[in-house]
């Protein structure tokens, strides 16, 4: 029993333990956001203070307090606060303001804020530079103790950086399930980046509309596709390894992408090609639609027809899947396709991200997407995987970044990190291959 849940539900045990473990270490004093806090705070002077009461209003400028300071002022003025006065701005800017009600023989009753003006030396001070204005109260927002892992704010966070890596690894799960590798992904990112923008750059650039943009992203997903469909005939054709193949695909993509450009990054798109990678639908960031789409869609095709069983019966034992009448070449080359279509769509969501197409994009992603497939426990020997494990292999790599982001760690220190999971789970993969996991959890029993 606890060997089947283990093979069931073990990555997804690690993700959750994961989640857990981040944010155990990650929980912090937390003050609530702008909304929030200038409900929390309109409240509280509502209740203590008179409407003709003098109340300073302050925020940071450019900050989150700016936006509170703003919401707040608005929502007392409208409730009849006749002695409000709002300030945005630096220290300097509060000194003036003091310095005003000093002048005028007026002493705010309260000055209501929150954030990094609380620790601004100009409060802290007050009694010394302005010694009639002392009798003031500070009002701030009441903090609270949350993970920082699990506010919102970084878990959109952490689906933003996944989305590509975790389209691209439809198509790598397929391909690695027959037994092979493809490493031209993060090349190809690149390429249909840059295909897409110099198609709606000569359909009208900046100015063109959203039929320009749909066309871009098919021309540079559909290229991809075609650059993955000829490498995946090299492979089943002419029988050429799949890491040389898609080794000399990666150099090739990429140099095509810089030579398309000329080394330059393409900024003259339309305003509509942000909607896939910034836009939402129904509150819902498009990319997060897309990605349960795919996903849907792909463990339907995978888990029940007949062409998804072929890519497992190749993966498992190529000669026995010719025998019983499987196309094999055709099933060889069809994962490729589908790996550089794949590709070719993480490209156009990135080049949505950043509203751009530059030859740069991609670089190490094929890495990152073997990674999240890998530790999703599709066998690198092939004929085993689970398109969910997948998604959740990717979640695991991008959490653990995520993670040590949160704690401040290196960068160098991640990639050490992010090594050894990808290294342990390659070793699991390898033994639960050649022992199963019943025999290992039994071992692990009689240890």
């Amino acid at each position: 029993m606890a060997a089947r849940i283990l093979s069931d539900y073990g990555m997804m045990l690690v993700l959750l333990a994961l989640c857990g473990l981040f944010s155990a270490l990650t929980v912090k004093e937390q003050t609530p956001g702008s909304e929030a806090a200038a409900g929390q705070l309109f409240a509280r002077v509502a209740e203590n203070y008179g409407k003709s009461d003098a109340l300073l209003v302050v925020g940071a400028e450019k900050k989150e307090s700016a936006a509170l300071a703003e919401i707040l002022g608005l929502k007392l003025k409208t409730a009849g606060f006749t002695g409000v006065r709002t300030v945005v701005g630096s220290p300097r800017d509060l000194r003036l303001a003091l310095d005003d009600f000093e002048a005028k023989g007026q002493a705010p009753a309260a000055i209501v804020t929150a954030g990094e003006v609380v620790e601004w030396r100009v409060l802290g001070r007050l009694k010394e530079t302005h010694p009639s204005l002392a009798g003031y109260q500070l009002v701030v927002p009441v903090s609270y103790r949350w993970p920082d892992f699990l506010k919102r704010s970084n878990l959109l966070a952490i689906v933003d950086r996944i989305v590509v890596i975790a389209v691209i690894a439809i198509g790598m799960t397929m391909v690695i399930v027959t037994g092979g590798i493809d490493l031209s992904v993060g090349s190809l990112i690149a390429l249909s980046a840059v295909i897409g923008a110099v198609v709606m750059k000569h359909l009208g650039g900046s100015g063109a509309s959203a039929w320009a943009v749909l066309a871009g992203f098919l021309a540079g997903t559909l290229a991809c596709g075609v650059v993955g469909g000829l490498g995946g005939l090299l492979v089943a054709r002419f029988k050429v390894p799949p890491f040389i193949t898609t080794l000399g695909v990666m150099m090739m993509a990429r140099g095509l992408a810089f030579m398309i450009t000329g080394g330059f990054s393409i900024y003259q798109v339309p305003r509509a090609m942000s909607w896939l990678g910034q836009g939402r639908s129904l509150g819902i960031p498009n990319t997060v639609l897309l990605l349960a789409g795919l996903y849907a869609v792909a463990h339907v095709f995978m888990s029940h027809t007949a062409l998804g069983r072929y890519i497992y019966a190749v993966g498992g034992n190529e000669q026995t899947a010719r025998l019983s009448g499987v196309p094999v070449k055709f099933v060889i080359t069809f994962v490729y396709v589908v790996s550089g279509l794949a590709a070719g769509l993480g490209g156009c969501i990135q080049a949505s991200q950043l509203n751009t197409g530059t030859p740069n994009m991609g670089v190490m992603f094929e890495l990152y997407v073997i990674a999240a497939v890998v530790v999703g426990g599709t066998s690198l020997a092939g004929g085993s995987g689970r398109i969910l494990g997948t998604l959740i292999g990717a979640f695991i790599i991008a959490v653990i970044q995520n993670g040590m982001n949160l704690l401040g760690m290196e960068s160098y220190t991640q990639q050490v990190v992010l090594g050894g999971v990808i290294l342990g789970a390659v070793l699991l993969d390898k033994l639960r291959r050649e022992a199963g996991w019943g025999a290992l959890f039994r071992k692990r029993i009689h240890a």
